[in-house]
């Protein structure tokens, strides 16, 4: 009988790590092109609408650029996360207990004399994030829970916990019958950059990626990585692994906490339902964009910001060909798998392995 079977490459050709991803974008786009032509538009012309959408003018790049904020800042979490070791599943949970922490330090009214809320909501926000993601990273280390089981169910625990919230004491009666809370005060309120919607979180995101780039090149970067992929040598090395886990992913928390207090004190302006996309939630996107960009946080820009190209220009491909919203998700997935199945294969090759039937006396 013959099987296949991926076997891990030595050493991946330079020339791999360049065409393969090429190619994958190449059949995305050609696979999605025949799926759009399925559903009676010219692929053609619907590829352009997308790109002009998202990269045509100023405000589109602007609404590119808001997309990605809380992608990066989740992704960045999701990669400190991966590379320590701990598959953490639960960045979208933490993303709604930062925007609750947040917007708890609003309706408390705890602002600094001079300075407004917004230093107290980041604070809040990181904190919140990084205490739910401390439950299943003690309970990893402590009882060796599965922590993919354990973040995955805590998100609904957190999404259900701030509904909760929502439709109840903190729900802004002027609103009738829409779950949110009252609109943020000016001073709870990122800057934003002209008459765009982009606000001062992109450039926090950015600085942070710039810093977890220099990380890298520490002690303790060095100690997280060692830890992921090797927890016995790194014991040996004298690094308290499990000290290690736990505050990588406490910080991963807090990350994923920040992405929440960035979009609502940058976008909704007010704690709502549905914070993140319901098609393409930021939590749950931001494992692909840890895994795309290979754990790297420049990597983590990099696909945040194609992420967010694929976001606009989907909006915008579905009102200009008025294709149905089914049809955009189907091109946007496409292109992601393609380029997932591409890193596979970059690292992987596979192989043709026969493997001789065995007859069993009876």
């Amino acid at each position: 009988m013959i099987r296949l079977r991926l076997e891990l490459r030595t050493r991946p050709s330079r020339m791999l790590l360049y065409v393969v991803p090429l190619l994958s974008i190449a059949l995305a786009l050609l696979v999605g092109g025949a799926v759009i032509a399925a559903a009676g538009a010219n692929p053609l012309r619907a590829y352009s609408q997308m790109i002009l959408g998202a990269l045509g003018s100023l405000h589109s790049v602007a609404e590119v650029l808001v997309k990605s904020t809380p992608l990066m800042l989740a992704g960045l979490g999701v990669m400190l996360a991966f590379r320590v070791g701990f598959w953490n599943i639960g960045a979208e949970g933490q993303l709604y207990m930062g925007a609750f922490g947040a917007t708890l330090v609003v309706l408390q009214g705890w602002s600094l004399p001079g300075i407004g809320f917004l230093p107290t909501m980041v604070v809040a926000a990181v904190v919140a994030g990084g205490c739910w993601a401390l439950i299943p990273a003690l309970l990893k280390v402590r009882l060796n829970t599965n922590e993919i089981l354990t973040t995955l169910l805590l998100n609904y625990v957190a999404i259900l916990f701030v509904e909760y919230f929502l439709f109840g004491p903190w729900k802004d009666p002027l609103t009738l019958n829409f779950p949110m809370t009252k609109l943020f005060p000016h001073d709870a309120q990122l800057p934003r950059f002209g008459d765009t919607r982009l606000h001062w979180g992109f450039v926090l995101a950015i600085t942070l990626a710039a810093g977890f780039y220099l990380l890298e090149r520490t002690r303790w970067g060095f100690a997280i990585t060692v830890t992921g992929e090797n927890p016995r040598a790194a014991a040996y090395a004298g690094i308290d692994v499990l000290r290690t886990l736990v505050i990588a992913v406490v910080i991963s928390g807090g990350l994923a906490g920040l992405a929440g207090m960035v979009e609502v004190a940058g976008i909704q302006l007010r704690l709502v339902t549905g914070i993140s996309p319901p098609n393409a939630p930021y939590g749950y996107t931001a494992i692909i964009v840890a895994w795309l960009a290979r754990r790297r946080p420049l990597g983590v820009i990099l696909v945040s910001i194609l992420l967010g190209v694929l976001y606009v220009g989907g909006e915008v491909l579905q009102i200009e060909t008025k294709l149905p919203t089914a049809i955009v998700l189907v091109v946007q997935a496409m292109i992601l798998l393609f380029i997932l199945g591409g890193q596979v294969l970059t690292r992987y090759r596979v192989a043709l392995v026969r493997e001789e039937s065995r007859s069993v006396a009876a």
